[in-house]
């Protein structure tokens, strides 16, 4: 869309558009932020900037969360006490309710914010990953718990060094208009999204795939290494080794497409998508209105589903979470995310009634650190600005005890790769983190940007951060609140310095996921340090070394040992470089009206299980 670029105290500015919040965005801590991929379009076509509305908390709120926090500060530990003196482990997780047998019929509404596309080529945020699902099923699916089972795909295979894979692909399988799911419909899919008129946030996924470079440069209008001659078969090469690449095809942008799909820029299947999916679009996407599936009944790739349809709401994007509890507490939805002050409250009256979900998920929250750019250009400066947050304290006095500290970057649900204590400085420790500070030039009055994204729940965390850092190490901290689009615009930016709020949900069950397109040098995405930075990762980080082990993660097929160079890479990444700064393990709250509907839980991308869930 046009918009009219200004600048305010020497940061971008965009006017006009109020984007959506991140992925479950109850999550991300810290004292004192899919993969939330950037509005990448916008600036491939030249629109450099964003919006900077600031929002302030108001003195009574702000107040409040600082003493709530103040009394966990003398900690030197993320520890955390209680009442009973037991560590924070945040609240505990829910057992999924006993399966009920499906029968046709219901309508299950909820809310969201306005989603960057529900089109393949560009879902990216939560809310597009949603109605995308409910759309579209690629090769492979996966469970809530991570598991990988078949979708479109009945089998998968590499060549012996990772180079190529064969997906046999389930007959007579059909989009919802009728066309076939075959082959071609997938290298169709694929050359779309890569296309470089496409402009698509989320190709990255597919830059493993011969071709993919020339297509992103317009040299070449096909992926040389798709194979789609037989309708049965689709065969892909691929410019390097990846042992995991099937896990790649659960990705939205690796759905198939219809021959109608068009290009990228097809507006009218942009709103309204024709996909194989469990559902289908009852009319178009009422943009900042809301959205309406029904059932889609020729659905061949799994079972089908058993609600009539699926109503969604586009909340407003500042209060998006407050009103889709409002929602739930009216009767208006069946499933809805809870404000952060309102988290002990909603679990005391929902949980006896067995309407409260409770999950720790494939996630992590975090500060993004601009890494090129002072003041926090050093490895000290960034160990300081993390040991100078108590994490315990804001579990407490902020979270009410419903998150867990993180010393990691790769989450717990990786039990095989996870490190806990590999993040050294998520310890809080002032008279450690000044003796950093000292080191690093970061002397008391040093200003830091620190923005945060409105309409997520963050506004009481960030605030107890922003004062953590002043009165631990005299820090002046410009602390800002913007739409979450905005602030995916602002961290790409050439210039872009000190922290910003992020969280990321794995894309699909790998820890690779999270070291590669958030810190590989290759997933940064600029091709001079002068460039906004198109990749995922934001921060600019770069080491050889670490980069080097992710490619030898990828061409190793014995999981254990793959596994071994994934813990080398964090180990150097976030335990020496802390590149980024783990904050909280990702831990999400729902309600659920399941006295209405039954099979109601959490799906692997922290949304509802909308295929599954059926009248009672």
């Amino acid at each position: 869309m046009p918009v009219s670029v200004t600048r305010q105290n020497g940061l971008p500015t965009v006017r006009g558009y109020a984007g959506p919040p991140e992925h479950g965005a109850t999550g991300g801590c810290s004292s004192g932020r899919r993969g939330e991929p950037a509005d990448r379009q916008r600036q491939q076509r030249g629109m450099e900037s964003m919006r900077r509305s600031r929002t302030a908390l108001s003195a009574i709120a702000l107040t409040a969360v600082v003493g709530m926090v103040l009394t966990g500060c003398s900690q030197k530990s993320n520890t955390g006490t209680s009442g009973s003196g037991q560590a924070s482990v945040g609240f505990p997780e829910t057992q999924d309710l006993p399966p009920v047998a499906g029968k046709p019929g219901g309508t299950f509404r909820l809310g969201i914010t306005e989603p960057t596309a529900i089109d393949p080529y560009n879902a990216q945020e939560s809310e597009g990953i949603l109605v995308n699902k409910a759309l579209f099923t690629g090769l492979v699916n996966v469970k809530p718990n991570g598991d990988v089972y078949d979708g479109v795909a009945s089998k998968w295979e590499p060549n012996a060094d990772c180079t190529a894979w064969t997906f046999t692909l389930k007959p007579n399988q059909t989009f919802s208009n009728g066309e076939p799911v075959d082959s071609a419909a997938f290298k169709r899919g694929w050359e779309r999204t890569s296309a470089k008129d496409s402009g698509s946030d989320v190709a990255y996924h597919l830059n493993e795939v011969k071709g993919f470079d020339e297509m992103q440069a317009g040299s070449a209008t096909t992926l040389s290494g798709v194979d789609a001659t037989d309708p049965a078969s689709l065969k892909v090469a691929l410019s390097k080794p990846d042992c995991e690449f099937n896990l790649r095809t659960a990705a939205p942008p690796l759905a198939p497409v219809p021959t109608v799909a068009g290009a990228a820029d097809n507006k009218t299947y942009n709103d309204q998508p024709i996909g194989n999916g469990p559902f289908k679009m009852d009319g178009p996407w009422q943009h900042d209105r809301g959205i309406k599936l029904v059932r889609n009944d020729t659905y061949g790739a799994g079972p089908k589903a058993n609600l009539d349809a699926v109503e969604i709401t586009i909340t407003p994007a500042d209060t998006g979470i407050q009103a889709e509890y409002d929602g739930f507490n009216n009767g208006q939805f069946d499933w809805a995310r809870v404000p952060t002050p309102l988290l002990s409250q909603a679990r005391s009256a929902q949980e006896p009634k067995n309407q409260w979900i409770s999950k720790k998920t494939a996630g992590i929250n975090y500060l993004l650190v601009s890494v090129t750019t002072k003041p926090l250009d050093t490895a000290d400066a960034r160990k300081a600005i993390s040991m100078a947050i108590d994490r315990a304290a804001i579990t407490q006095g902020v979270f009410q005890g419903s998150q867990v500290p993180a010393d990691a970057f790769v989450p717990a649900s990786f039990t095989k790769v996870y490190q806990p204590g590999v993040c050294e400085a998520c310890k809080y420790d002032v008279d450690e983190a000044k003796n950093l500070a000292q080191k690093a030039g970061l002397t008391p009055g040093t200003e830091v940007n620190f923005q945060f994204n409105t309409g997520g729940g963050h506004e009481e965390w960030t605030a107890a951060v922003k004062q953590q850092l002043e009165t631990n190490l005299g820090l002046k901290v410009n602390y800002s609140g913007v739409p979450f689009r905005d602030l995916l615009v602002n961290e790409q930016q050439p210039d872009a310095s000190g922290l910003f709020r992020a969280g990321w949900t794995a894309d699909y069950p790998t820890a690779g996921n999270f070291l590669t397109p958030l810190l590989s040098t290759a997933a940064i995405g600029a091709a001079t340090p002068q460039d906004v930075a198109v990749g995922d990762n934001r921060g600019r980080y770069s080491n050889p070394q670490f980069d080097d082990l992710l490619a030898k993660a990828a061409a190793t097929q014995d999981e254990a040992e793959r596994d071994d160079f994934y813990k080398q890479a964090e180990k150097i990444a976030i335990g020496d470089d802390l590149a980024l700064i783990p904050l909280f393990a990702r831990q999400q709250f729902r309600m659920a009206n399941t006295a209405t509907f039954g099979n109601v839980r959490m799906d692997f991308w922290e949304n509802p299980t909308l295929s599954e869930i059926t009248l009672k």
